[in-house]
Parts: C-alpha cells; sequence; structure tokens
C-alpha cells in the first residue's frame, strides 16, 4: 500500500496515467455488491474507455455542459422554492437538486417533490457502494480466501449483507433504464442520454447495451452524492464565515443587481464567488482519499519504486490542508483563489479534488457548474446565519465529516431565510 500525501507527486502519476489508472479488485464492494462494473471500479480497460466515450459525448467537456445549462438553472429555481418552504430541510433539497439534475439529463426523468422513488432507490444504493467501500470494514478485502469459506463458516456474515446490496445495484442499473425505454415505447420521453444513445438500439450489441446501462447508472453514482456533499459544506461556511458570505453577496449585488437570480452565464463576472466554489472544493474535501488506484506494471514515481499491482491511496485531504500550500488550511478563505499582481493564485483545488490520470472525473465540468449555479443563487437570495439555543445564545456548528471514500459534513443547524421580500417574489417569478 502506497499513500501519496504529495501534490507533487500526484502530479507525476496523473503524467503517467497509461500506466497508474487501474483499480484494485475490491472483493466486497466490487465483486460481490456489483459495483465493479461501473465507472468508478471498473477496470483499466476497454469497457472503461467505452464509458468515459459515453460521458464525453454527453458531459464531459465545457462546451458539452454548456448546454446543458437550462436544466441545471431550472432544478436549482426548483431547491430554493423547497429551500424557502423548509429551510430546515436543506440536506434533503440539495440531494433532491443534484438527483434532479443527473435523473434528467440521463433517463429523462423528473424528480417528484416529496419522497421519490427513484432517487431513493439510487441514493440507497450509493450508501450500500460507501459502507461497502470503507477500508478495513470488511475482512475479505484484505483476505480473498475468505470467498472460498463456505457460509455457515464464523466471520461469514457479509455474504447475507453483500447480497442484499446486490439486489439494490441492480435495480438502480435496471430500474430507471426501463422507465426510459418505456417512456420511449409510449412516445413521451425527452431527450436524454438514455433516450437518445438507444435511437439505434436496432443495430446494438447485447454487450452494448449492457455498457450503456451501467455507463448511465454511473453518471448519477459519480455526481449526485459529491456535488450535494460540496453544497452542503457550502451552508456550513456560510454559517461559520459570515464575513465571506457578505462579501460574496456585496459581488453579486453590484454585478447583477436584485432584479433577477444568477445563471450560469454570470460566472465570468463573479470572481470571487467563484473563489467561494474552489474554496468550497479545498475546505470540504468530499472524497478525501479518492478511490485507489492501481499499477499495470512496474515503474518508479518520485525516485521510488512502485510495483504492479500496488495498492495507491492519494490523501486528497492532506493535499488540501497542506498549510504550505495553503496558509491556515482551516480558514475559509476564497481570496486564497484570486490571482493579483501581488500574488499568484494558490493550487486549484480542482487539480486535487477531482482524480488524477485516465480516472480524472469525467462530469468535472457539470459538477461545478451545478455546486456554482447553487451556490450564486442561494447567495443572491437567503441569508444564512447560526442558529439559537432555547436561551437565546447562537450555536457555532462543529466542522466535522462523515467516514466513507464519499465524505459529507455532518448535521449541523442553522438558518436560512430569505434577504428580503423582493428575493421571495424572486424565487417565486423564475419558477413561472
Amino acid at each position: 500500500m502506497i499513500i501519496v500525501n504529495s501534490a507533487r507527486i500526484m502530479d507525476e502519476l496523473d503524467k503517467k496515467g497509461a500506466i497508474y489508472s487501474d483499480r484494485p479488485v475490491l472483493q466486497m464492494g466490487g465483486k460481490l455488491v456489483g459495483y465493479d462494473q461501473t465507472l468508478v471500479l471498473i477496470e483499466y480497460g476497454s469497457r472503461f474507455r467505452t464509458y468515459r466515450k459515453h460521458f464525453s459525448r454527453y458531459l464531459g467537456t465545457p462546451k458539452a455542459v454548456q448546454t446543458l445549462s437550462p436544466l441545471v438553472e431550472l432544478e436549482v429555481r426548483k431547491f430554493l422554492k423547497r429551500t424557502l418552504g423548509k429551510p430546515e430541510d436543506v440536506m434533503d433539497h440539495l440531494r433532491k437538486l443534484s438527483g434532479g439534475i443527473i435523473m434528467r439529463l440521463t433517463y429523462g426523468y423528473e424528480v417528484q417533490d416529496g419522497e421519490d422513488p427513484f432517487v431513493n432507490l439510487i441514493e440507497g444504493a450509493n450508501e450500500n457502494f460507501n459502507a461497502a467501500t470503507v477500508p478495513g470494514a470488511f475482512p475479505v478485502d484484505f483476505f480473498p480466501g475468505m470467498m472460498k469459506l463456505p457460509e455457515w463458516f464464523p466471520g461469514m456474515g457479509f455474504l447475507k449483507t453483500a447480497r442484499a446490496w446486490a439486489k439494490d445495484t441492480a435495480s438502480m442499473v435496471e430500474v430507471p433504464y426501463k422507465y426510459t425505454k418505456d417512456s420511449m415505447a409510449a412516445g413521451t420521453a425527452p431527450a436524454s442520454f438514455v433516450s437518445t444513445s438507444l435511437e439505434n438500439e436496432a443495430s446494438m450489441s447485447a454487450d452494448e447495451l449492457r455498457d450503456l446501462k451501467f455507463t448511465a447508472s454511473s453518471m448519477y453514482g459519480a455526481g449526485a452524492d459529491t456535488t450535494a456533499g460540496s453544497e452542503y459544506a457550502f451552508f456550513l461556511a456560510m454559517t461559520l464565515f459570515p464575513e465571506v458570505q457578505k462579501k460574496a453577496q456585496a459581488e453579486i449585488d453590484a454585478v447583477i443587481g436584485n432584479g433577477r437570480i444568477p445563471t450560469l452565464s454570470d460566472l465570468p463576472q463573479l470572481p470571487y464567488v467563484h473563489a467561494v466554489v474552489l474554496e468550497v472544493l479545498r475546505w470540504n474535501c468530499v472524497a478525501p482519499t479518492g478511490v485507489p488506484h492501481r499499477p499495470i506494471e512496474d515503474g518508479y514515481i518520485g525516485g521510488y519504486f512502485i510495483p504492479k499491482g500496488a495498492l495507491i491511496i492519494a490523501n486528497l485531504w492532506n493535499m488540501l490542508h497542506d498549510p504550505e500550500t495553503y496558509p491556515e488550511p482551516f480558514e475559509f478563505r476564497p481570496e486564497r483563489h484570486i490571482a493579483t499582481p501581488e500574488k499568484e493564485a494558490e493550487l486549484d483545488p480542482r487539480k486535487l479534488c477531482f482524480g488524477f490520470g485516465r480516472r480524472i472525473c469525467p462530469g468535472m465540468h457539470l459538477a461545478e457548474a451545478s455546486v456554482f449555479n447553487c451556490i450564486a443563487a442561494s447567495l443572491a437570495v437567503f441569508d444564512v446565519t447560526k442558529a439559537l439555543d432555547a436561551n437565546g445564545v447562537s450555536i457555532t456548528p462543529v466542522h466535522g465529516n462523515t467516514s466513507g471514500i464519499i465524505s459529507y459534513p455532518k448535521p449541523f443547524k442553522c438558518v436560512i431565510k430569505p434577504r428580503s421580500d423582493k428575493a421571495v417574489a424572486l424565487i417565486a417569478e423564475e419558477l413561472l
């Protein structure tokens, strides 16, 4: 096992991505639960490249994401309305926001208000994945020989769990795909990744259809958790650092005014708000160790011999909190990402947050666009402040994080209120 704590070493791994982009075999989360067929864990090879081509064609470039801007902006407006109605449920609204964007573009499915069966289905499968891939949680990952033992043998209870989780994985892949197929048959399917990909279904092989289904399910798994986690961290940051919120709101008010909600086209004119987005990605890394890589051949990195098959873990959290790169790393300081004549901007956290080599996140442009629009729109219409206890004393949240490959801020209390009556009217107007 090799743990990488240096951005310089990670950059060298990135440049040799053809060698260092395979995945280790995870017995629990991969083979038993079924995530070894999705983009996150599939081995480096021809199927992996097919998945990446699908991503690139539909959402893998800034130009492709630009065509999806109306969808992102519509779902953000729905988020604003839900948050205005029930601000205490902001995390649920954020999950629905990220799910709404990805389900619509992937399957043409419009997420429902209240409990949504598809969002619940896929969120449940993702929770299973997170639990199944916690390092050390299941000894079978370190001792694969356990797979040969009978189920009644002590310590083999994980097999029952794996079967239940594998059913959830299969449902995550098949159920929304069938929804799109049924909609196409009924002539009601809007344009989506699946519907446009199936226009020539008659000429597609069984393997091509299989890869299409797993690519589609990978789109949700790759983006929903991470974007929702980053957006939740934004609300925590605004609670803890009110001066940042005021400065970002002042920029929005000066550039856009209070007559409309910011859109993705406003990003170039809002450098401080964009810096808030970058600082969110750094301050609360949602994938603190990424997903392990495995070299396909022997090699040398930074003068060290890296044997074929080694487990490589990039300690992204450490890199993003290195005081030599980011002074006062636990402070939320967006200005660190703005270059001035006096200083260069500090290392762009996107170079660390979205992975490296051939495994760099193919949905990173959509993720950044979604997070920016959510943050800019929320700043335009809401004030985020500390909650008060029963004695009227403000509650200062603690910045804690959940465990797992995907890490959220632990639940915290805050108050989210509209900035003005004009903001309330604006949220309603934007949804007409």
